[in-house]
Parts: structure tokens; C-alpha cells; sequence
């Protein structure tokens, strides 16, 4: 059911995505009196269609990994005189240039109407709240020297940037991956006034692929106490399996006491394939059940156990919540700010993974994109439409670079000819073509390897 739900949004996110960018280069042909013979949602085999006054040919497709715009152009077949000034072909550079650069023009523009619903409507975000300093870590070292603590502390600035929620904490730390020199960190205590800042030194800073930002900092975000009570069970998990049920509370293992959740997930991530003895108690009665962690390994080479066991969800105090609303004209400038960020971070992250700043693990293929989209729908509306903007940034950007067989490749080959007052020829453009192509399907082969061995 769970894989179902995961497909199901994975679906419904590309679908979207690509009937918008797609939608972007028809309506500009249109305007600009180009035929289209075909608007197509998905590859392959056409499930369902029809036909609009115009005789363009609507067609929703078998898989569902994109789409296309076809249009009447005399490189792809004989084109009857009379239509011959509908080919895309006989159009002007520069409206040519206006189709193609439409469609990822279109996915921008998208995520900033995204974003301003999202302002709008407001959203809440937990105060980026310290909890506490992993002893090892660099930041820790800072501390010490200083004899300063940041445990309690609000994280208000990475490198001179406000951070009003964990999201633009972990944003402006990942905007600096690869990067060497200083990294500044502003806090306060919380609902005070006095600030500070702390200055880490980075050198080709690289983070915890499979923790993220903030733990290669050493930070661990405040969260409430989490009694080690039973919330979740992974249907095929060892938790499951060995009796376990929602809402049982552990108590001790192996003769232990346990008092909070993460002492749980400690005992279970240090003793993979050892046999544990929990005491539980449900229903007011102490219970005796003997548990098998499984053996996982990270993508670091780490191994820990798993049980397939989540936590009971506890609410935040009041204090430790921001709500971040604006009314219709101030979303305007946030939404395109917010915009601003998330382009410029994926066109550095792009840039820095070309200089070998950042290693290519990073790339995502459909199984991480499916696996989000699903994680995303199951936390709300408010996760999904995040993720949904962010994933139409990356595929407008991905599709403005100046790659052939991508629309950014096409807009490289019309500006040529804008200079050149001529097309490029034909051969270099099949030679163009099959680079293209051969880059695209490396590129999608080690997304996908990343997506195989994050699983």
C-alpha cells in the first residue's frame, strides 16, 4: 500500500510539473502561429485522446517520465505549402527562442506562484532552537576554546543571512558545500535580544550526505522529550514481527532503563543482529519480548540495526513555533526572494559538482524524486507544495542548460544563428544531438545508481 501511495504521488508531482512546462511552449506557439500536431503527457503508448478545433491531438501516455510538444516543422516531415508559415521552422529566431524557452520559463514562474499561495496562506516553522553540541564535532572544538555554549541558543544568521526557521538554517549551510574559508553563525537566546556569532573555519567543506548540514556541524536541533512510546510499525519490520504493538511504552532493554526515545534508538542502532530484551508495558502490565534489530548499512559504510519503529508524535510548546504570514503584496517580493534562493542554490550546487566541490551521490533520479513526493504528501499540504516548487525550479533550470536534445541546447543553436545571421548546420546539430543524448543517459544512469544505493 505504502509503495502504491509513493507511485501515486510520484505521479501526480510529474504530472504536474511537465503539463506546465509543456503548456508553456504550446501557448507560445500558438501566439506566435505555429501548428501543434500533438500536446502529449507521457511517453509511449497513448492511453487516452482527443482532439481540439484546431486538429491539435491531446494524448495522456503509458509512462509517465515526461512529455512533448509537436509542431509542424519541415525537418520532421513534408509540410503542404499553404501550412507552410505555421512550421516552426519558418518562424523568426527570436519567436522560435520565445517557444522554447518558455517551458522552463513557465516551471519558474510556477514555483513563485507557489511560494506565494504558500505566503499567503502562512506557514508554521519550528525556532531554529539548538538542543545540543556533538562533542566531536568542529563546532564544538570553537566552542571550547571560547568556553561558550550554543545548547538553548536561536541559530539567527548563517553567514550574515536571517534564518527564521530550520529550513533556512540547513539552506544557507548547504549553499556552502565545497566552499573554504570562514563560516558565521549568529544566535541569541531565545526570545532575548543580545546576539553573538561564531566564526568556523571551513576547507572544501563537505557534509554527511545521508544527515544532512546540520549534523556535519555537530548540531542537534532542540526537540520536546520523547517518551520511548510506540507510534508507528513498518509492516515487514522486526518490531512488528516480534509482538510490538502502537502505543506499547518500553521501559528497559537488556536490563536497562530507558526514559527517552533516542536512548531506544541507540540500543537498537549499536546492537544490529543481536537478540535485545525489552520490558514493555501496555495496558498498565509489564510484558517480556525479546527483539532481533536488522542489520542496514549506510552509504558511509556505517552498519546499525533497524526495527521498523516510529515514535509518538509530541507537540510543540507554543514558544518554540513562528508563524511567517503576509498579505497579498508582501508574499509578492518573499515568494520571489524565496525563488531567488532556491535558483541561485541549484545553479551553485550545479557549478560546484562540475569543479568536484561536490560529489555527484548528490544526484537524484524518479525512485528519490518518488520517495520525497510521497514523504512530502504524507506530512501535508503545506511539505508538498514546498517540495513541488523546488522540483519545478530544478526542472526549469535542468532544461536551460546548454545541453543539445534539452530546450537550453536549441537556445544555444538559435543563438548562434542570431550571430551568425544562419542555422547551424544540420550535421553539427545531429552531432550536437547524439552528445546530448549520450550525457543525458550518463547523467540518468548515476541518478538512478544513487537512487538504487540510497535504498
Amino acid at each position: 500500500m505504502e509503495i502504491l501511495h509513493t507511485l501515486l504521488f510520484a505521479i501526480v508531482t510529474l504530472g504536474i510539473l511537465v503539463t506546465i512546462h509543456e503548456y508553456g511552449h504550446f501557448w507560445v506557439a500558438r501566439r506566435c502561429g505555429v501548428k501543434v500536431l500533438r500536446f502529449s503527457i507521457g511517453f509511449g503508448k497513448g492511453l487516452y485522446r482527443w482532439y481540439d478545433r484546431q486538429g491539435t491531438e491531446y494524448v495522456i501516455a503509458a509512462i509517465p517520465l515526461g512529455g512533448y510538444v509537436k509542431m509542424l516543422d519541415e525537418r520532421e516531415g513534408e509540410v503542404p505549402i499553404e501550412q507552410r508559415d505555421q512550421a516552426f521552422n519558418t518562424k523568426p529566431v527570436w519567436q522560435r527562442v520565445a517557444i522554447v524557452s518558455a517551458g522552463p520559463l513557465v516551471n519558474l514562474a510556477f514555483a513563485v506562484l507557489v511560494y506565494w499561495l504558500m505566503f499567503m496562506a502562512g506557514t508554521s516553522a519550528v525556532v531554529p532552537v539548538v538542543g545540543e553540541v556533538r562533542s566531536d564535532s568542529p563546532i564544538a572544538a570553537v566552542l571550547s576554546g571560547q568556553n561558550r555554549s550554543l545548547a538553548g541558543r536561536e541559530l539567527i544568521a548563517v553567514d550574515g543571512h536571517d534564518t527564521p526557521t530550520w529550513e533556512q538554517v540547513s539552506l544557507r549551510l548547504a549553499a556552502r558545500i565545497g566552499d573554504s574559508g570562514e563560516l558565521r553563525l549568529g544566535s541569541r537566546e531565545l526570545n532575548g535580544t543580545d546576539s553573538s556569532e561564531l566564526t568556523i573555519a571551513i576547507e572544501r567543506w563537505q557534509i554527511d550526505e545521508q544527515r544532512g548540514p546540520l549534523y556535519t556541524l555537530g548540531i542537534t536541533p532542540y526537540r520536546p522529550l520523547l517518551p520511548p512510546r510506540i507510534g508507528s510499525l513498518s509492516e515487514d519490520g522486526r518490531a512488528k514481527a516480534a509482538g510490538l504493538k502502537i502505543d506499547d511504552l518500553v521501559r528497559s532493554v537488556n536490563g536497562v532503563a530507558i526514559e527517552r526515545w533516542m536512548e531506544l534508538v541507540e540500543q537498537v542502532r549499536a546492537q544490529p543482529e543481536q537478540v535485545l530484551r525489552l520490558q514493555v508495558e501496555r495496558d498498565r502490565q509489564l510484558l517480556q519480548i525479546e527483539l532481533t534489530p536488522a542489520r542496514t548499512q549506510a552509504e558511509t559504510g556505517e552498519v546499525y540495526g533497524y526495527i521498523g519503529a516510529g515514535v509518538v508524535q509530541v507537540g510543540w510548546p507554543d514558544s518554540m513555533l513562528r508563524e511567517l504570514h503576509y498579505s497579498p503584496l508582501e508574499a509578492v517580493p518573499a515568494a520571489f526572494a524565496k525563488s531567488y534562493q532556491m535558483v541561485s542554490l541549484t545553479l551553485e550546487s550545479i557549478w560546484k559538482m562540475l569543479q568536484g566541490l561536490i560529489s555527484v551521490k548528490n544526484l537524484s533520479g524518479p525512485i528519490t524524486i518518488a520517495k520525497v513526493a510521497g514523504a512530502s504528501a504524507a506530512s501535508g499540504l503545506e511539505s508538498f507544495l514546498n517540495f513541488l516548487a523546488y522540483l519545478s525550479i530544478s526542472l526549469g533550470i535542468l532544461n536551460l542548460l546548454p545541453i543539445p536534445v534539452l530546450d537550453g541546447g536549441h537556445l544555444l543553436y538559435y543563438l548562434i544563428e542570431a550571430i551568425r545571421g544562419k542555422p547551424v548546420s544540420e550535421r553539427t546539430q545531429v552531432l550536437g544531438l547524439k552528445i546530448g543524448m549520450t550525457l543525458m543517459l550518463m547523467l540518468m544512469l548515476m541518478a538512478l545508481y544513487n537512487d538504487l544505493a540510497r535504498l
